[in-house]
């Protein structure tokens, strides 16, 4: 090698090194909360999908649904130095000291799909989530229509006790319900965002209402233990979809199947893809200092069996559900 090419190669070596971080040299740790349901198991495929397209190395951490695994989580990823922490927070309260650590540490933490209690919110940089007392305002708008002025008992299926979106689906629900004297809400027990709770426990919803025939329509906060719930009709002898109404929130493949067989009525859909935007907020903060809004809203869809449920189950089944 010449000296004038020796020159040229550290000359260049050296700028290279110099070069700010990018998105493709990014390192982001993500705690997950685990793979309770479908939708929970695409959100996670599709992170690694969206994390993968912008080169960026994603560590996703499985909490098991504990939030002492989250809180480990993220200490291990303040250890790690990493770019920036995703959370997805199982409940809603005790996070503060463990957000404290991230922020003296000066890495970003992005929530996605959930949100945290309000004293917290000067703890992370932005929330990617959708509005879910929208969401449970949409389900129960759609249920309030769809029966009129009929009286319609109602059993509720909620999620994990202490979750925002738990809390917030059933708040949204429960406005709408509270606008329509015919609508009542006769029985509501967690299901734990699982199809063997929510199965279990409309089991036990069925027993109460005399085998279910005083059941009007089921309201659960998720798809996963809706399908739960249309099993434990279907063994009682009840046609789930026509004998009751059905109605659920995220829109994951099983339940357009189950509209497909005419077992269910409605969903509301939650994107799976929280990670993306998430991701090139990250981006824009490392490389240009850009704050984010500090809320940054996902788009809350309803679908019923008029909106060719199998060709909606095609779509979606290579997505990770």
């Amino acid at each position: 090698m010449t000296l004038k090419a020796l020159f040229a190669a550290t000359a260049t070596a050296a700028l290279l090194l110099a070069l700010p971080a990018n998105a493709g040299q990014l390192t982001i740790g993500f705690s997950q909360i685990g793979s309770e349901s479908g939708w929970r198991a695409a959100e996670t495929s599709v992170s690694k999908q969206e994390a993968s397209k912008r080169q960026v190395n994603l560590k996703i951490a499985d909490a098991q649904q504990k939030q002492e695994n989250q809180i480990k989580a993220i200490r291990s990823f303040i250890a790690q130095n990493v770019d920036a922490i995703f959370l997805a927070p199982v409940v809603s309260t005790g996070w503060d000291a463990v957000l404290k650590e991230a922020k003296e540490a000066k890495i970003p933490v992005v929530l996605l799909d959930r949100d945290i209690d309000p004293s917290g919110k000067e703890l992370y940089l932005t929330a990617v989530t959708s509005d879910s007392v929208h969401e449970g305002a949409v389900a129960g708008e759609w249920l309030a229509k769809t029966v009129g002025e009929k009286a319609c008992n109602v059993v509720e299926l909620q999620g994990t006790v202490g979750a925002s979106v738990a809390t917030n689906r059933k708040k949204g629900f429960d406005s709408v319900v509270a606008k329509h004297p015919n609508l009542k809400v006769v029985r509501s027990q967690t299901g734990d965002f699982t199809r063997a709770k929510g199965k279990e426990v409309m089991e036990s919803f069925i027993k109460a209402e005399g085998g279910g025939k005083s059941i009007c329509a089921v309201y659960a906060h998720n798809d996963d233990m809706m399908v739960g719930a249309i099993q434990a009709m279907k063994e009682a002898g009840l046609k789930p979809g026509k004998d009751v109404l059905t109605v659920s929130i995220d829109a994951v493949p099983d339940i357009f199947k189950a509209m497909a067989a005419g077992e269910a009525n409605a969903t509301v859909e939650l994107t799976p893809n929280m990670a993306g935007p998430a991701l090139d907020v990250i981006a824009a903060f490392k490389d240009k200092g850009t704050v984010p809004p500090k809320w940054i809203q996902t788009e809350s869809k309803l679908y019923t069996a008029s909106d060719d449920p199998q060709k909606i189950y095609d779509s979606k089944k290579g997505l990770g559900y």
